[in-house]
Formats: structure tokens, C-alpha cells, sequence
């Protein structure tokens, strides 16, 4: 696998580079003719530890079907009761569909931001120790590099404990 860098943003990618400046944030879109898709791709891409790389899962509600988004470190794994009990009820995973329907992204490259509904969101504590961290840009192959203080700043969410 290389690290060769597209020359020209997609329109997903371009639509996160949009929001995010409408925020007033100009963080540098990346997208690599590789997959990013996992922690470990994102990792080796960006060249930074995989605890560096900010997963964004959304859950379920299983009782109002609610769209709940933690972004947690890449090294972690969420402790999806713990999320349930911050969210007021028992949470499941989301499917493609549930996905792309909350944020207008596909599973593997939902970013933080512009998503097509409120979306209530948790971001992992651990995410907290690391000067710079990469998100995804709206595609599999694109991230963003910003601070753990932006991130809370971009997104509204608390920051919680989510690993077991």
C-alpha cells in the first residue's frame, strides 16, 4: 500500500471541508488513493499512533430509534451499556442504511460533522491525551488532522469514558 495523496478532494470530502469552514475551521483535508477506512489503515496512512485516529460509530437507541455517535480512540473498544446508560436507553448497532440516513455518510468514512440530522454524540476521554488527532472526511479514504479541543468545539459532545 502507498501513501499517494489524490490531487483533488471528492464531493464528500468537499462537503466536510465546507461545514467545517462554515464553523470557521480550516483543517486540512487529506485524501489518499488508499483506504482509511480502518484505525490501523488511518494510521499507517498518517503515520501516527492508532490511539491518534478518532473511530465515529453511531449506535441506535433501541427504544426511540435516536441516532447516538461516539467518537472514540482507535485503540479502544466502546462499552456499548456504558453509552446506553449516558444516552437514557439501551443502544444497538447501526446498520448501513441507519447510517447513511443519520448522517449522509457511508460506514467507513463518517466524519464528525455535516451530518443530515442532530446527531447526540459522546467523544471518548482518552481522545483527551493526544496533541493532534485525524477524523474522517466523509470518505474511506479521507481524514482531517485537529485537536482533541476542536473536536469538542466542531461536534458539542461530552466527553465521557466509553471503554469497558
Amino acid at each position: 500500500m502507498d501513501n499517494e495523496i489524490k490531487k483533488s478532494l471528492s464531493p464528500s470530502a468537499l462537503k466536510v471541508r465546507e461545514v467545517l469552514l462554515k464553523m470557521g475551521y480550516d483543517f486540512n483535508i487529506i485524501e489518499f488513493q488508499d483506504s482509511t477506512r480502518t484505525s490501523a489503515e488511518a494510521a499507517e496512512r498518517v503515520g501516527c499512533q492508532i490511539g491518534q485516529i478518532v473511530k465515529s460509530l453511531i449506535f441506535r437507541g433501541v427504544t426511540s430509534g435516536k441516532p447516538v455517535l461516539v467518537l472514540t480512540s482507535g485503540a479502544n473498544r466502546v462499552d456499548e451499556g456504558l453509552i446506553g446508560r449516558y444516552a437514557g436507553e439501551p443502544i444497538g448497532r447501526a446498520d448501513a442504511d441507519f447510517v447513511r440516513a443519520a448522517t449522509g455518510f457511508a460506514i467507513g468514512g463518517v466524519p464528525p460533522v455535516g451530518y443530515i440530522q442532530p446527531v447526540e454524540t459522546y467523544l471518548d476521554e482518552d481522545l483527551i491525551q493526544y496533541g493532534k488527532i485525524w477524523a474522517a472526511a466523509g470518505t474511506p479514504n479521507a481524514v482531517f488532522e485537529l485537536t482533541p479541543v476542536a473536536l469538542e468545539k466542531v461536534t458539542g459532545g461530552k466527553v465521557v469514558r466509553v471503554k469497558p
